[in-house]
């Protein structure tokens, strides 16, 4: 697997060295330099995308069941889940899975803390689904029907279908399917912790199941993609190229949903700029132009993702040594 990973990394980084030295470096870097005080304004501005997608886990991961925790707890725990999940070889899941444990020893209990970041994620998948299909549907009004708008337009709709299954599988009995498969592994080499998610399938159900609790957090998902719109607008302001919030809209859009699908490669690389490149030219976007806005979208990761490192080290020895409200721990070291 880590050897897949350093391949795709190698792949990514080499597509991008390639798209630099094809449309011209010193432009690229002379258009992000240019846009410099776009790239505090995005950092700034990620502020509120990030404490929206807090709320929103917060929002499904609550039931009168269970202990609450404040909106700070999720607001850290959420930057460090992108931080892991932008700058770490993690396929871009390794994030939920450590804050999760984290949400855990917080005194939320493995198997509330399992259910309740399955459901944020599905959730999140399925806002950025219809986030990724509502811009490309505004895309057909605003230019000219053609052979790229209709593979974007068929991507889009395959991933609306998988985002779909993929919630519908959770209520067919998916994650139960995983846990007996996850307890019977942890059985056989001998893993601690592992039985406190027996129940997770109910659990994730039972989430599910509290009033307007998944449709509120749906739709908190949902404008924080969208306010990714905005952060388009503003670095393209500083680059001198003004654009409407609509094209900042389809623009994003496409740009995240680029970024998911190539969730193999480290950061992205090269898939990310290459989905910029791609839905910035049907806007009369230079390839230069695109590219410092991808690369400046990544400063912006790397200027949140580097501090968000280290607050999950921070995390990991406070919450260890002070766990909430005197609970015992949940989750041993030797645990999942």
């Amino acid at each position: 697997m880590k050897r897949v990973t350093v391949i795709a990394g190698l792949l990514g980084l080499g597509l991008t060295v390639w798209m630099l030295m094809q449309f011209g470096a010193r432009s690229i870097l002379s258009l992000i330099m240019t846009g410099g005080w776009g790239i505090l304004a995005a950092i700034l501005f990620h502020t509120v995308q990030v404490a929206l997608s807090a709320q929103a886990w917060r929002t499904i991961a609550g039931n009168s069941l269970s202990p609450s925790l404040p909106w700070r707890d999720y607001f850290l725990l959420r930057c460090v889940r992108e931080g892991i999940n932008n700058l770490l070889p993690v396929a871009q899941v390794g994030g939920e899975v450590w804050s999760s444990r984290l949400l855990a020893r917080r005194g939320l209990g493995t198997r509330h803390a399992a259910a309740a970041t399955i459901c944020d994620l599905t959730l999140e998948l399925l806002s950025q689904v219809i986030f990724t299909f509502l811009g490309l549907g505004l895309l057909l009004f605003l230019v000219k029907r053609s052979p790229i708008t209709d593979e974007l337009l068929e991507s889009a709709l395959i991933a609306l279908a998988v985002g779909l299954a993929l919630f519908i599988s959770q209520w067919l009995g998916a994650v139960a399917f995983v846990e007996v498969l996850l307890v019977k592994i942890a059985g056989h080499l001998g893993w601690n912790g592992v039985d406190g998610i027996r129940g997770l399938h109910q659990a994730v159900l039972g989430l599910y199941k509290v009033k307007r609790n998944a449709v509120m957090a749906l739709w908190l998902q949902f404008i924080a993609w969208a306010l990714g719109a905005v952060e388009v607008c503003l670095i393209l302001h500083f680059m001198g190229h003004d654009c409407s919030l609509s094209v900042g809209f389809v623009i994003e859009g496409v740009g995240e949903a680029a970024k998911s699908v190539g969730f193999a490669v480290p950061g992205a690389l090269g898939v990310s700029e290459g989905g910029y490149l791609l839905i910035g030219g049907l806007f009369g976007i230079s390839p230069a132009l695109a590219i410092a806005l991808s690369l400046i979208k990544r400063v912006r990761e790397i200027a949140w993702g580097v501090p968000s490192l280290l607050v999950w080290q921070w995390l990991e020895h406070r919450w260890d040594a002070q766990p909430r409200n005197g609970c015992k721990n949940p989750l041993s070291r030797s645990g999942l």
